[in-house]
């Protein structure tokens, strides 16, 4: 899968981002659609991302929404209500569950992370 050889470089190749999450060691799970995948950070890097496969497999906490959501969250300039995965939740776009008081005290990592797909960063 393209997008997770690309994930990972970006993410692991960004210095600021790995020192923000310097204390960031889990497993969250990433929903596009009807595919879970598990993404293991160790020391603010992506370690492995894998399409989940059993439901048992979880992270600790869950973010998901469509590949439209997705796809217009990583626009260069993403439209309203698309910029931020708040602005999205808000908006029901998309959905986050699970334990989330490490996303909470890690914020500005997971929204960098996950922003780190978004075309200007090609």
């Amino acid at each position: 899968m393209q997008l997770t050889e690309t994930w990972i470089s970006r993410v692991n190749s960004n210095q600021q981002l790995i020192k923000r999450g310097n204390w960031v060691t889990l497993t969250f799970t990433f929903g596009i659609e009807d595919t879970d995948l598990l993404i293991n950070i160790v020391g603010g890097k992506i370690n492995s991302i894998k399409k989940r496969t059993l439901l048992t497999d979880s992270g600790i906490f869950r973010i998901h929404g469509s590949n439209q959501c997705w796809e217009k969250h990583w626009l260069k300039v993403p439209p309203r209500d698309f910029h931020d995965i708040f602005a999205m939740l808000a908006k029901k776009h998309i959905t986050i569950d699970g334990d989330l008081l490490p996303l909470i005290q890690n914020l500005q990592y997971f929204k960098d992370l996950i922003a780190s797909n978004r075309i200007s960063n090609i």
